[in-house]
């Protein structure tokens, strides 16, 4: 490992050590435990920050340095391999693997360097300090100095050329893309995961008033879209009325094909948060929301409240689920991978593995099978996720339509909604990516990855 230019000068001082009150010094420590449990223990980028049951250093922060954290987290992970390369073209051989809280401590700074509106001395200055104060890293403070001032010399030539050379995403990721979608597309959606999304809204009258209520765009789906939010949701205009909730165009469509369902019975498996929830109720269903998580279903319950709906809540393990009646239909929204929201939580292919896809493909083949026997004969059935993995989607939905007689496929036309035509398969299933697109305008590019079939019960 070289000396990198501006070690000699900072270790002139070995004993100095970190003033523990430096300001943002908390806050970089707490990002750097928290990509830490992100990349080595695979937790949840929102469960970690989340405000209520988050990690403790996390909630013991300010509102300011929370947003901050976030911030650093995103672009850390949203932008993880090309970080990771032009660090490493700043030493002569790779950290060593027992150094992990030291590739952390410079991948949060380099994050700030490169992609955050953070001055570029407080970013060094800040990783210089944590490393001080940490006795597995005093040793490498120089290194962290040297490193990270050597990236800033070179970011201007350098960012756009590792950018141009890398893909923001752990190699078995890739290739299933690549095996799914082939080289051209696969490239497409990772290029979009390296891109802020916008955010969709799903209204529940006059979309084109919101639109300019709250400074957006009507998309050919009826889903309201902003490029970016300013300021929080709850202080945005229509919150406190419940006049709409945020929810990505791709994840409106499923509850739709359910077709008009005003005055039907309709069970909504794994509902939790309630979006689509939301739309049933609105549409005019009587709904059942069904739901494991304790916890989800209080927010769910929040969430129709705030928007003046209503719909019976059941907490149930979706397989032990037994109504009084057969539902007219039912929309199976189930657990999956979420690489589809990758733009969204750029956490998810870092805290993931195949063998994740794999068990999860089985629980949903297993949610699938009980679904069917809720619905009446003759009714719907809408098998949904947010995988891009056709092993949560075409090839689960395959073999359960080749081993169940007592289900058949009900194809999706192109034309039965407006604005997917484009995503509709030759099957008749539904497809979305982040690199599909709803329009010609910058702002219309771009979807979270959704998969859903509809299915019939024989009669």
């Amino acid at each position: 490992m070289r000396r990198p230019a501006g070690r000699a000068q900072a270790d002139r001082h070995p004993n100095k050590t970190a003033d523990p009150d430096k300001p943002g010094l908390e806050t970089r420590r707490v990002a750097v435990k928290l990509l830490a449990a992100v990349v080595d223990a695979h937790a949840s980028l929102d469960g970690l920050t989340d405000p209520a049951h988050g990690q403790p250093g996390f909630r013991a922060l300010d509102a300011r340095d929370r947003s901050l954290v976030r911030a650093i987290l995103m672009s850390a992970l949203r932008h993880r391999t090309t970080i990771e390369a032009l660090l490493a073209r700043r030493l002569d051989r790779p950290l060593p693997g027992n150094a992990r809280a030291l590739s952390h401590t410079l991948h949060v700074a380099a994050a700030q360097i490169l992609f955050l509106d953070v001055p570029d001395s407080a970013a060094v200055d800040l990783a210089v300090a944590q490393a001080k104060a940490d006795p597995r890293l005093a040793r490498f403070s120089g290194l962290v100095n040297g490193v990270l001032r050597n990236l800033i010399r070179v970011k201007a030539r350098a960012l756009p050329a590792a950018l141009a050379q890398t893909r923001e995403a752990p190699d078995w990721f890739a290739e299933r893309l690549e095996a799914a979608y082939g080289p051209e597309k696969a490239a497409a959606i990772l290029a979009m995961h390296r891109l802020e999304p916008p955010v969709d809204f799903s209204v529940k009258e006059d979309p084109a008033r919101w639109a300019e209520a709250l400074g957006g765009i009507v998309l050919p789906t009826g889903s309201v879209r902003v490029a970016k939010l300013e300021a929080g949701v709850d202080t945005m205009p229509g919150f406190a009325e419940g006049a709409w909730w945020v929810q990505d165009a791709a994840a409106s469509l499923p509850a739709r094909l359910l077709g008009d369902v005003a005055g039907k019975r309709v069970a909504d498996l794994c509902a939790a948060p309630g979006g689509k929830t939301a739309q049933l109720v609105h549409a005019g269903a009587d709904v059942t929301a069904v739901d494991l998580s304790k916890s989800r279903l209080k927010r769910l319950a929040e969430n129709l409240a705030r928007l003046r709906l209503d719909a019976e809540i059941v907490e149930s393990d979706i397989r032990k689920f037994v109504p009084e009646a057969p539902f007219d239909a039912v929309l199976l929204d189930a657990p999956c991978s979420s690489t589809g929201t990758v733009r969204r939580h750029p956490d998810v292919p870092w805290t993931k593995a195949p063998e994740d896809i794999d068990k999860l493909a089985a629980l949903q083949r297993a949610l699938l099978d009980h679904a069917v026997t809720l619905v009446r004969p003759g009714g719907a059935v809408v098998f949904s996720n947010c995988s891009l993995d056709p092993a949560e989607g075409e090839a689960m939905l395959a073999a359960f339509l080749a081993e169940t007689p007592e289900a058949a496929l009900d194809p999706i036309l192109p034309g039965e909604l407006p604005g997917i035509a484009a995503f509709v398969s030759p099957e008749g299933y539904l497809r979305t990516t982040p690199a599909d697109s709803l329009g010609t305008t910058p702002l219309m590019q771009g979807l979270d990855g959704f998969f859903a079939a509809r299915i019939r019960r024989a009669g």
